[in-house]
């Protein structure tokens, strides 16, 4: 798997998250180092998209670098 970065603070991160998905509370946000997957599959639980549609927009983000699910 690649390695996972913040490319700007989580922050900002979290509020365009939220800004897309107002539902999704601090705890669903929660960003530790190292629980990124786990951080992914709260969103793909909360939000109803795909592990695959989280990561794209998390990507989409900045947040992660040439991240990879293995089917």
């Amino acid at each position: 798997m690649s390695e996972w970065k913040l490319k700007k603070s989580w922050r900002q991160i979290k509020n365009q998250i939220r800004a897309k998905w107002s539902e999704l509370t601090e705890d669903d946000l929660h960003y530790e180092e190292g629980k990124e997957i786990e951080l992914v599959y709260r969103l793909t639980q909360k939000t109803g998209k795909s592990r695959e549609d989280i990561v794209d927009y998390l990507n989409h983000l900045s947040f992660i670098s040439d991240l990879k699910f293995r089917p």
